[in-house]
């Protein structure tokens, strides 16, 4: 399986979460936007997480996060300020396989 892999490139483990938009979250969210899009600046710069956005219908957004596991993902959105003020409901996390050039990535 490992020939299947051109050599310049590899494949990262990350994780795909997806955080639910409550229905008054267009209300809630811009006392505290200015915080949580700060934070997610910190954890991008930091690595942790390699994307972030929102979709344009205010129904939810979108993170590339890199973890160890589930639960961990997870819990870098659940200590979000949308979490605790109530923008965010719920989260949905899936393991994805992220191609990436060999040198893009610590360890392979």
């Amino acid at each position: 399986m490992a020939d299947e892999i051109p050599e310049e490139l590899a494949i990262e483990s990350i994780w795909v979460v997806e955080a639910t938009y409550a229905p008054d979250a267009a209300e809630r969210r811009p006392a505290v936007r200015h915080e949580h899009l700060a934070r997610i600046g910190r954890l991008r710069s930091a690595g942790t997480i390699v994307e972030a956005g929102g979709y344009s219908d205010m129904s939810g957004s979108l993170f590339l996060i890199r973890a160890d596991d589930e639960s961990s993902a997870v819990a870098i959105l659940r200590d979000d300020v949308y979490a605790r003020s109530g923008v965010w409901t719920a989260f949905r996390a899936r393991a994805m396989g992220r191609v990436v050039r060999r040198d893009e990535v610590e360890t392979v």
